[in-house]
């Protein structure tokens, strides 16, 4: 697809989200267009339902199909499987990033926080849907620097009951961070503060 009929979609199904992580999905990117998604068996999405905006807020809600046989059930933890409830934060992290990417930010996405997280519930191997649902806040793009930064209120549903809150949750669009020729070693191959 062309970048503007990218930016006009309103939903992304499963094979528009894995070829974002792999940099397929759009044909024609702008020069700087370097946000990528997390690929399977991270991407914590199956499909993007809604994706909308109103001036600098919005709102996204994305579904993950539970599996029986998902990576984190495996490990955590034996005899007692369960989804780390980091990874629904996550989740709320990757969204926010690609919401900034559809709105027009250039890039690459990391997480910035939030504030209280809640957890009323949890996700077992034999629920069969999460749902996460984002209040976009304020999106914000920094002319300067050009970085974007993105504030929403995000839940997490499991076959209808909200299980989890996270307030606050940040991500932000950051140019010139990318490290595309991994595993050699080269100018952004080792972490540190963004800033330095």
């Amino acid at each position: 697809m062309t970048y503007e009929e990218f930016q006009k979609r309103s939903h992304f199904g499963q094979q528009d989200l894995i070829a974002f992580a792999y940099g397929t999905l759009v044909d024609d990117p702008p020069q700087g267009f370097a946000a990528r998604l997390p690929a399977p068996p991270f991407l914590m999405v199956d499909r993007v339902s809604e994706i909308s905006e109103d001036g600098r807020r919005g709102k996204i809600t994305a579904e993950q199909d539970i599996r029986l046989d998902a990576w984190y059930f495996q490990c955590h933890l034996p005899a007692d499987p369960v989804q780390p409830g980091c990874l629904g934060v996550d989740a709320i992290w990757q969204l926010l990033g690609f919401f900034c990417v559809w709105r027009g930010a250039l890039g690459s996405g990391r997480a910035l926080g939030c504030g209280e997280v809640v957890f009323s519930g949890q996700i077992r191997p034999f629920n069969r849907l999460a749902r996460y649902e984002i209040d976009i806040r304020r999106f914000t793009s920094l002319k300067e620097s050009g970085a974007a930064i993105v504030i929403g209120e995000g839940r997490v549903f499991v076959d209808g009951d909200l299980i989890a809150e996270i307030h606050e949750a940040r991500t932000g669009l950051f140019r010139g961070i990318a490290y595309p020729d991994y595993p050699r070693q080269s100018a952004n191959s080792v972490g540190g503060l963004m800033n330095k």
